[in-house]
C-alpha cells in the first residue's frame, strides 16, 4: 500500500493518507495476530489447507477494498470488495467509471491488485514464509490450476522460478509497451494487468484509448504467453527438459486462438467490409484477450456482427492453459474430456476393446477423469444457480448469465448495454455485487477449494 501513498503524495492527492492509515491499521492487527499465536504449529493436513487458502484470499479481498473504499472513488463497500475481488482474482470487471480522471494512486493499487493475484497470494507467501514448506505444495495446488510437482525438488524453488519468470515477462511487457508509446506510468500498469491476464487499465476506453496497431499486436503476444503453463518457462532452462510443444494443452491452446481470430476476422470482412489486415488484428486481440480471461478491448466488439458475438461467447468459457494466470475451464480440461468421449464413442462401437487414455506421453488416471467430470458439473451448477439469483435481484437474463460467466470464468466484460465491453458493473445492485463477488473466488480458487467447505462431512472426523 506504501507504493500507491508515494505515488499519491508525490502528485499532491489526499489519498495517501488513505493508503498509509491503512497500512498501518493492517500491519498493527497483524502483527498482533501473529504475536497472540506465536509457537502454535497446527498439523497440516487438507481440510486445514482448503480453509486456509479460501480464508486468506477472502481476508485479502476485503483488505484490498479498504483503501478504494475510503478513498475519494465513490462507491460502497460491496463495491470495493467486488472491485478488490475482480483485481485479486485477475477477472478485470469494474465498478469504477471515469478511470481517465481517477488519481494514479488508485489506479495503481488495482493493477497491483491484479499483478498479485495472477501468480497467486499464497504463491507470494509460500515463498516469503518457508515455515509453511511442510504441506506448501499442496497448498500451492489447492490455489493453482498447475499440478507439476516434479519440475523442481522443492516448494520454494518451484515458486521462486515461477514467480521470477513471471516478473522478467512483467519487465519485458512494461518495456515493450513504453517503446510502442505508452508513458511510462501506462506501460507499467499494463504491463502488470497484461501478465496477470486481468485486463485493469487506466483509461475507460481500454486498449483502444491509444489507437495503436503496434500495442495491439504486443499486447496480445504477451497475453498469449500469459496464458501458457508458466512451468514452461522453467523447463526452458532445466538440461533436457524443455517440451514445449509436447503439452497437448498448449497445442490446442493456440490452435483455438488462430482459428477463431481467423474466422472473426473473415466475417467482419464479409459482413462490415473491414479491411482484412485491420481486421486481423483487431480480432485477433480482442478474441485472445476474452479466450485469456484478460478483458482488455480496443472497441465493442458486440457491435460487429451476431457471428463474432457468438465466438466471442464460446470463447468466455474456454480459457488459457492449465498452470497460467488465465481462467476459464482450461485447455487441458477439454483435451482430457474429449479424449474422454471419443473413447466412449469407441467402446460403443467395440464394446470388448481396451482403450488406453493417454494425455500426451502420460495415462491418464480413473482419479484426473473423474476429477475433470466434478469440475464441469461445479463450473455450469455454479453458472445456472449463480445466473438465478442475479435475475432475483431485477438484472434481464442477458445481463444475469453473461455476468455470472464473466465473473467464474474470471474474464471481465460480459454482454448486453450494461456490462458489455462498452459498460461497466457499476448500476448493479449491492446484493448483485457480493453474489458475483462470490462467483469470482470460486472461479479462481476452481470451485471445489471453496465448495468443500460447506460439505458437513469435511468437519467430521
Amino acid at each position: 500500500m506504501m507504493i500507491p501513498a508515494l505515488i499519491d503524495l508525490g502528485d499532491g492527492n489526499a489519498d495517501w493518507r488513505v493508503f498509509v492509515g491503512t497500512a498501518f491499521l493492517v500491519g498493527m492487527i497483524s502483527t498482533l495476530v501473529a504475536v497472540a499465536t506465536r509457537g502454535e504449529r497446527p498439523k497440516f493436513s487438507q481440510r486445514l489447507g482448503f480453509l486456509i487458502v479460501t480464508s486468506v484470499w477472502v481476508f485479502a479481498t476485503a483488505v484490498g477494498a479498504l483503501p478504494i473504499y475510503f478513498s475519494s472513488v465513490n462507491v460502497t463497500y460491496a463495491g470495493a470488495f467486488f472491485e478488490a475481488m475482480s483485481g485479486l482474482t485477475t477477472t478485470g470487471s469494474t465498478v469504477i467509471s471515469g478511470l481517465d480522471a481517477l488519481p494514479r494512486g488508485i489506479l495503481m493499487w488495482r493493477s497491483l491488485l491484479q499483478w498479485l493475484g495472477g501468480i497467486g497470494i499464497i504463491g507470494m507467501v509460500l515463498l516469503i514464509l518457508p515455515s509453511l514448506q511442510a504441506g506448501g505444495l499442496a497448498l500451492f495446488h489447492m490455489e493453482s490450476s498447475d499440478k507439476s510437482d516434479k519440475v523442481l525438488p522443492r516448494v520454494n524453488q518451484l515458486v521462486g522460478g515461477l514467480i521470477t519468470a513471471y516478473v522478467v515477462l512483467t519487465i519485458a511487457c512494461a518495456v515493450s509497451y513504453q517503446a510502442l508509446g505508452m508513458s511510462f506510468f501506462d506501460a507499467v500498469n499494463h504491463a502488470m494487468t497484461t501478465l496477470a491476464t486481468g485486463g485493469y487499465s487506466t483509461h475507460d476506453a481500454s486498449m483502444g484509448y491509444f489507437d495503436s496497431n503496434g500495442l495491439l499486436i504486443a499486447s496480445t503476444i504477451f497475453m498469449a504467453l500469459a496464458a501458457l503453463p508458466f512451468v514452461v518457462y522453467i523447463r526452458a532452462f532445466l538440461p533436457r527438459q524443455f517440451q514445449f510443444w509436447r503439452d497437448p494443452q498448449v497445442v490446442v491452446f493456440l490452435l483455438i486462438c488462430i482459428v477463431l481470430s481467423f474466422a472473426i476476422a473473415v466475417t467482419r470482412r464479409i459482413v462490415n467490409d473491414t479491411p482484412f489486415g485491420e481486421a486481423l488484428i483487431s480480432s485477433t486481440f480482442n478474441l485472445v484477450s476474452v479466450i485469456t480471461t484478460t478483458g482488455y478491448a480496443s472497441e465493442d466488439y458486440t457491435l460487429w456482427s451476431n457471428a463474432a458475438v457468438g465466438i466471442f461467447f464460446l470463447a468466455s468459457f474456454i480459457g488459457g492453459c492449465a498452470g497460467s494466470t488465465a481462467g476459464g475451464i482450461k485447455a487441458n480440461r477439454l483435451v482430457i474430456l474429449f479424449l474422454v468421449v471419443r473413447a466412449s464413442f469407441r467402446k460403443l462401437v467395440r464394446p470388448h476393446a481396451v482403450i488406453r487414455l493417454k494425455y500426451g506421453n502420460e495415462d491418464i488416471s480413473p482419479q484426473t477423469v473423474q476429477t475433470v467430470t466434478i469440475f464441469f458439473f461445479l463450473f455450469f451448477g455454479t453458472l445456472l444457480i449463480a445466473t438465478v439469483l442475479l435475475t432475483m435481484f431485477g438484472l434481464d437474463l442477458i445481463t444475469a448469465f453473461s455476468g455470472t460467466l464473466t465473473a467464474i470464468s474470471n474474464v471481465g466484460p460480459g454482454f448486453g448495454q450494461i456490462i458489455g465491453p462498452a459498460g461497466n458493473f457499476a448500476t448493479l445492485p449491492d446484493p448483485a455485487l457480493w453474489t458475483l463477488s462470490v462467483t469470482m473466488l470460486l472461479g479462481r480458487l476452481e470451485l471445489v477449494t471453496v465448495l468443500i467447505l460447506f460439505f458437513p462431512s469435511v468437519w467430521v472426523d
